[in-house]
């Protein structure tokens, strides 16, 4: 069976109740597959990137025909960090919905001479935002030119620069090492695995570490980076003093070098 994550951050948890570890957080628009049901309102799922856990039902959204409407229609993303989705075109607008960077909505018709784009929720409420929040849902690699979508990669990811840091967290309202390379891949339109170590059947590969160029991924025990090129690299770390999405250095000679990564290093990889 399948539902719509409902919710623009839903909360997926190891065990079926409120008071239990944050695995993930499914977005508002990913289509789910439900694996299990608890009967106390929380539901195994199995996300489009293949990670699981479990969902309250207020986050889920069931029904055969409602799933296949949405899926039949176009899809933008959300690219601001957080914005309203207004009941009129207008800032005078009640809030429909607050959502978030990753989440999905439905544009219907053009954008208005002043940018506002209406857009459809997957429950089928409507409202409007402005179409600079939007932008294309990559379904495939956002660029066939290598240096093109590298670049591309470390762009996004440094668009969560400052971002608190939250286990099991993937939004600028909180995010974790994993879910950031995850979000800065998954928005370019490719699947990495979600948690901070390489999986055979996804596409990251193992490299070695003097092969590595911008985009790529650093490993550490319970950790993961992404590369930026001249031995910087952004991360989402729990450090005192960091506290998110910062940039640091793999150069000794740097002030924002990190001695304990660097010499912790585990592993590189590359998609390529």
């Amino acid at each position: 069976m399948k539902a719509l994550i409902q919710s623009p951050i839903c909360p997926l948890k190891s065990r079926p109740h409120d008071q239990s570890e944050l695995a993930d957080e499914a977005l508002l628009g990913m289509t789910v597959e439900v694996l299990e049901e608890s009967g106390t309102g929380w539901y195994r799922i199995r996300t489009p990137y293949r990670y699981e856990g479990w969902a309250p039902v207020e986050g889920l959204l069931f029904g055969e025909g409602q799933v296949k409407w949405w899926e039949s229609l176009p899809k933008q993303v959300v690219l601001r960090g957080v914005c309203d989705v207004l009941s009129a075109p207008s800032v005078q607008g009640w809030c429909v919905e607050t959502v978030t960077r990753g989440d999905l909505l439905a544009p219907i018709g053009k954008p208005d001479e002043n940018g506002w784009q209406r857009v459809a929720l997957p429950d089928g409420r409507e409202g409007y935002t402005k179409t600079g929040f939007l932008g294309t849902w990559h379904t495939a690699p956002s660029s066939e030119d290598e240096a093109a979508f590298r670049a591309a990669v470390a762009e996004t990811a440094k668009t969560y620069l400052g971002t608190h840091y939250r286990w099991g967290g993937k939004t600028p309202l909180g995010i974790d090492c994993s879910g950031l390379v995850s979000m800065a891949y998954l928005l370019n339109g490719v699947t990495i695995y979600r948690d901070a170590h390489i999986r055979e059947d996804f596409p990251v590969h193992e490299i070695p570490r003097s092969a590595i160029k911008t985009g790529d991924l650093l490993f550490f025990p319970g950790h993961v980076a992404l590369y930026l090129g001249d031995g910087r690299y952004i991360h989402s770390t729990a450090k005192n003093g960091s506290d998110g999405v910062v940039i640091n250095s793999l150069d000794p000679a740097h002030p924002d070098y990190r001695e304990d990564l660097d010499k912790g290093m585990t592993a590189a990889g590359s998609i390529f």
